[in-house]
C-alpha cells in the first residue's frame, strides 16, 4: 500500500532572535519566545485556495525591513513579499497585498534585498523590496534550492553536494559533497551549520569544511542548536543530540512528530503538524556531562557527578571507550569493576583496596603487572606475598640488591625442601 500527503505536515517557519513567525490557517502568525505569547499578523491568502500541497513551503524573514518571503509550489514555484506594519493596530484581517513572482526558492540576502533562484537559467535575481531586480548573477553550480549562509552569501544545493557562494565577489567559499540536503540549520553565531537529509545530518563549519556525520535509519525531522554548541533534532519517533565530535543519543521518544524551533537550556520549543507551539522540557543532564568531557571541563564533570544520577553502565562503557576510566571510577561501587578502571587508569591505590576486597589470585597477579610496570616496587612485593609466587619474590629481591630478604627466601626454600629453589637464592 502506498500513501501519499495531499499537504504539507511542516509548517513553514522562520526564527529572528527571540521571536518566530510561521504559517498557519493562511495567516502569518507571530510567537514570542521570552513570554510564550502568540498574535496573529497578517492574512497571506486568499481563502479559496484549495489547490492540494500548495501550503507555504519555507519562509524567510528580514528582522529590519519586518518583511516575510513565503515560499509555495504554486504555479511550479512561487513566492509572496509582505512587508508587516510595525504599528500593531495597522495590522488587520483584510489581506495586505503581496508583491509576487515565480521562482522556486526565494530567501533574503541583506537588509532590503532577496534572492530569487531562476533555475532554468541556473541564476539568481537580486531583488529590492518594491519586487524590481538589481541584479544578476549566475551560480557556479546546477542549483535547485538556495538558502541562507549570511549577509551577501547563498547556500546553492544541488543533487550530490552544498556550496557557499558569495554574491557580491563571485566566489565559492566552500563546497562539500552531501546527500540531497532538505534543511539547513544555523548556529546562533553562524560558525556552524547542520545539513538535514532524509536520513543524513551532516555538521560543517561556516566554510562547509566536514565535521560529522550522523546516519538516522528513521527519517530526520527538524533540529535546532542549543547555546552549548550541541545540535538538538528530531527524528519521526525520538529527540536526540549531536556533539561537535559526532556522539549523538537518545533524549527522549516522541508521540507525534514535531518541528523544533529553538532549544533554551532544557526547553525545547516546536510546533507540531497542526501548526501548534509546544514546549518540551528536557533532561540535558546526559550530553551536558559529556560536552564538558569534551571541552576537559573536569570541575564541572565533577560536580555533575556529585550531584547527578548519572551512573549506568552505559555511561561507564561510554568513559572507558573515550579515555576517561579515572572519571568512570566514580560512578563504580562493583569492586571487579573498580578494580578493572583502576589498573586502566593507573591508580593503584585503589587497585589495591579493591584486590583486598576481591582477594583473588588473577587479580592479585595483574595488580603485580601494573605495579611493576609503574616501578612501585613495594606493591609488587605486596602482590606476589598474597600469591605466594615465591620465584617472582626471589627475582624481585635479586633486581633491588636486597641480600637480607633473599637470605629469608633461601630459608623458606629449605624449609619446602624445594632444591631448584634453594639454587635460586
Amino acid at each position: 500500500m502506498i500513501v501519499f500527503k495531499l499537504e504539507r505536515e511542516r509548517p513553514a517557519f522562520a526564527v529572528s532572535g527571540d521571536s518566530l513567525f510561521y504559517a498557519k490557517d493562511r495567516f502569518l502568525r507571530y510567537f514570542d519566545f521570552s513570554s510564550q505569547r502568540e498574535t496573529q499578523v497578517i492574512p497571506i491568502r486568499r481563502p479559496g485556495s484549495s489547490s492540494l500541497n500548495q501550503s507555504p513551503r519555507t519562509l524567510s524573514y528580514s528582522p529590519t525591513e519586518n518583511a516575510v518571503l513565503i515560499c509555495s509550489d504554486v504555479d511550479g514555484g512561487s513566492y509572496e513579499l509582505y512587508v508587516v506594519p510595525k504599528d500593531s493596530s495597522a495590522r488587520s484581517d483584510s489581506l495586505h497585498e503581496a508583491k509576487k513572482g515565480l521562482g522556486s526558492s526565494a530567501i533574503f540576502v541583506a537588509r532590503n534585498r532577496f534572492a530569487v533562484l531562476d533555475k532554468g537559467n541556473n541564476q539568481v535575481l537580486i531583488k529590492n523590496l518594491k519586487n524590481e531586480v538589481v541584479k544578476k548573477s549566475g551560480l557556479p553550480v546546477p542549483t535547485d534550492a538556495i538558502f541562507y549562509a549570511g549577509t551577501g552569501n547563498l547556500l546553492c544545493r544541488s543533487e550530490d553536494r552544498v556550496v557557499i557562494f558569495d554574491l557580491q565577489q563571485r566566489l565559492i567559499l566552500g563546497d562539500l559533497q552531501t546527500p540531497f540536503v532538505k534543511y539547513v540549520v544555523w548556529s546562533n553565531d553562524m560558525e556552524s551549520v547542520a545539513l538535514l537529509s532524509k536520513h543524513t545530518i551532516v555538521i560543517t563549519n561556516k566554510k562547509l569544511v566536514h565535521q560529522c556525520t550522523l546516519h538516522e535509519t528513521i527519517r530526520v525531522k527538524s533540529g535546532a542548536w542549543d547555546e552549548n554548541g550541541v545540535f538538538i533534532y528530531t527524528t519521526l519517533n525520538h529527540v536526540k543530540y549531536c556533539l561537535p565530535n559526532g556522539d549523538s543519543g537518545i533524549i527522549r521518544t516522541l508521540e507525534v512528530p514535531i518541528y523544533i524551533t529553538r532549544v533554551s537550556g532544557n526547553t525545547i520549543f516546536c510546533l507540531d503538524r497542526d501548526g501548534k507551539n509546544k514546549t518540551i522540557v528536557i533532561d540535558v543532564t546526559e550530553y551536558v556531562f559529556k560536552l564538558s568531557l569534551l571541552r576537559k571541563r573536569y570541575d564541572h564533570v565533577m560536580s555533575m557527578i556529585r550531584n547527578s544520577q548519572l551512573c549506568g553502565e552505559a555511561m561507564i562503557a561510554y568513559l572507558q571507550q573515550k579515555g576517561f576510566p579515572e572519571v568512570a571510577l566514580h560512578f563504580v561501587k562493583d569492586e571487579k569493576t573498580r578494580f578493572n578502571l583502576a589498573l586502566e587508569s593507573g591508580n593503584i591505590q585503589i587497585a589495591v583496596a579493591s584486590a583486598k576486597e576481591i582477594d583473588d589470585k588473577d587479580h592479585w597477579y595483574r595488580l603485580g603487572v601494573e605495579a611493576l610496570r609503574q616501578g612501585n616496587a613495594g606493591i609488587v612485593e605486596y602482590a606476589y606475598q598474597r600469591t605466594k609466587n615465591f620465584e617472582r619474590l626471589s627475582f624481585l629481591y635479586l633486581v633491588n640488591g636486597n641480600i637480607e630478604k633473599l637470605s629469608k627466601m633461601l630459608k623458606i626454600a629449605e624449609v619446602k625442601n624445594d632444591v631448584m629453589g634453594q639454587f635460586h637464592n
